[in-house]
């Protein structure tokens, strides 16, 4: 098991840029793959990004690339979500969720979450 803490959330201006944490607990953070979602008010929970066991691969929904890049840091237990040319559209509350067996855009296919860290883009 694993449990999942985000971090780095705030208020910043269309423009800005924000970097998210999500640190885990546990020795076995190598082989779980990890990925970011957003949940706006109102709205389903949707992917964001993931990244695999190693950090070899990743993938991203259409709306950030180009913007965010996820990246991990394995001695760290750590996977990081930089976002960049934030616009007001990606309010939301932004959870990192873990999962066995190779990366997912499935919110469902993920077995643990993290508490969530809200973003606020103003315009």
């Amino acid at each position: 098991q694993v449990q999942l803490v985000e971090s780095g959330g705030g208020l910043v201006q269309a423009g800005g840029s924000l970097r998210l944490s999500c640190a885990a607990s546990g020795r076995t953070f190598s082989s779980y793959d990890m990925g970011w979602f957003r949940q706006a008010p109102g709205k389903d929970r949707e992917f964001v990004a993931t990244i695999t066991l190693s950090g070899g691969r990743t993938y991203y929904t259409d709306s950030v690339k180009g913007r965010f890049t996820i990246s991990r840091d394995n001695a760290k237990n750590t996977v990081y979500l930089q976002m960049n040319s934030l616009k007001p559209e990606d309010t939301a509350v932004y959870y990192c969720a873990a999962r066995f067996g190779g990366p997912s855009t499935t919110w469902s296919a993920y077995n643990y979450w993290g508490q969530g860290t809200q973003v606020t883009v103003s315009s």
